[in-house]
């Protein structure tokens, strides 16, 4: 009876390595399922802020539409064009430093 016993605490003991080696392998793999569900939070908080803001502020919203329409719609494109541009290669540059260990959000 004594080596069945040994037998199972063996037994158990390899169940248990694996286990943990299958826990530390599935938190390796969601990493990326992380980091991607963390940009879609930072994203949809942004948009819940922008939200906010624009319901506080109904007569700036409204001020920015008139805006783009009494402007000529080429002028628009060109200008929200070069907004994301420059939104783009902020980004680049502030990803960058955050590589060398650096953070610069403005």
């Amino acid at each position: 009876m004594n080596h069945r016993l040994t037998e199972l605490h063996v037994r158990r003991g390899r169940l248990l390595e694996r286990i943990a080696t299958q826990r530390a392998m599935l938190s390796y793999d969601a990493v990326p399922v992380s980091v991607s569900l963390d940009k879609v939070d930072r994203v949809l908080a942004h948009v819940r802020s922008a939200t906010d803001y624009i319901k506080q502020h109904p007569g700036i919203a409204g001020l920015a539409l008139a805006v783009l329409f009494a402007l000529r719609t080429k002028r628009v494109w060109r200008w929200s064009r070069r907004a994301f541009i420059a939104w783009r290669a902020l980004r680049t540059f502030s990803d960058r430093l955050a590589g060398l260990g650096l953070r610069f959000r403005p």
